[in-house]
């Protein structure tokens, strides 16, 4: 009997090939969130729109108020990695007392600083928390300070491929923690409250880094924190383009843990960055240096000071100057 079947190679068969699709095949959607300060929280507001509070209802199209409302204190984050957190000018309390800050409380008030930035999932696709005219030079940076001895403002502890853009990090004391402990300091001294609260408007370090890869950190003014402008160890291929660190009572980058643990690794990599006049005050709102100490009188002083470190150091177009100890 003759048929017509075609042998088993023959180029008309139609061959159907599936594939199995796995989470990684595409990038994750991404999610834009915006902070103002006329903004509501986040039972009033989905924060996904770059409005006000209209005045009442809830889960309305406009922005949170705060950024603890997108990072609450204790978490966890209501942002994914690689999503985009716009916040708007204006001035935002961060610690005790802060909108978003209900987890918090006086007696353990320096804990009270927003859960870590989460991860990006990629070097090509960071998580992106970014300030007002980031994209236009920063002319009205957007201002977060820290109160109540907030032990940081921004948290990028165990946190990558993130990029932070076009803040200016403060508090509002004019105190240094433990100034002149040593009693040999000239001058007046100017300690920060930690008998008991309320402790005051300083906080700790502008930002507290560990743990953290292909991080970009650029237009950041960082000034006048009771400790430390960065306080950050085990980083890998970090980039700061434009940091200012200055006035900070110890340090301005301090890349130490205190654990044995500290060093870094890649290419860290500083553009156009100033380091200025760390291990004095400010003095809150004039701006006006005091209390500088060093070493010699019980305090620390330099402008970077780091354990034992690995890495490719790279710093370009940079000023660093008047620190009272190591530049």
């Amino acid at each position: 009997m003759l048929t017509n079947r075609r042998p088993r190679n023959h180029p008309g068969r139609l061959i159907v090939l599936f594939f199995r699709l796995t989470a990684g095949s595409f990038p994750a959607a991404a999610t834009s969130w915006f902070v103002r300060v006329d903004g509501g929280d986040a039972s009033q507001c989905t924060g996904q729109s770059d409005a006000a509070y209209p005045g009442n209802g809830i889960q309305q199209a406009c922005a949170w108020n705060h950024p603890f409302m997108a990072l609450p204190p204790g978490g966890p984050a209501r942002i994914q990695g690689g999503d985009t957190l716009y916040i708007g000018a204006g001035s935002y309390r961060m610690g005790l007392g802060a909108p978003g800050a209900e987890n918090c409380h006086a007696s353990w008030s320096w804990d009270c600083y927003m859960v870590a930035v989460p991860s990006g999932p990629s070097e090509t696709q960071k998580t992106r928390i970014l300030g007002a005219g980031h994209d236009a030079a920063c002319p009205n940076s957007p201002e977060l300070w820290g109160t109540e001895r907030a032990s940081m403002v921004l948290n990028l502890q165990g946190s990558s491929q993130v990029e932070v853009a076009c803040l200016e990090i403060t508090d509002r004391e004019s105190c240094i923690l433990f100034h002149c402990h040593g009693g040999n300091c000239p001058g007046e001294v100017d300690a920060c409250n930690r008998d008991g609260p309320p402790f005051g408007d300083y906080a700790g370090a502008g930002i507290k880094a560990s743990d953290s890869n292909h991080v970009l950190l650029r237009d950041i003014n960082i000034h006048g924190m009771a400790h430390s402008g960065i306080h950050g160890g085990r980083l890998h291929d970090w980039v700061t383009e434009r940091l200012t660190l200055r006035a900070n009572g110890w340090v301005g980058w301090d890349g130490d843990l205190g654990d044995g643990g500290s060093s870094d690794s890649g290419n860290m990599t500083f553009r156009e960055l100033e380091i200025a006049w760390n291990g004095c005050g400010e003095r809150y709102p004039s701006g006006e240096i005091f209390g500088c100490w060093a070493q010699q009188a019980g305090g620390y002083g330099d402008g970077m000071g780091n354990a034992t470190t690995n890495a490719n150091w790279l710093f370009e177009d940079s000023y660093i100057h008047h620190n009272t100890s190591d530049g």
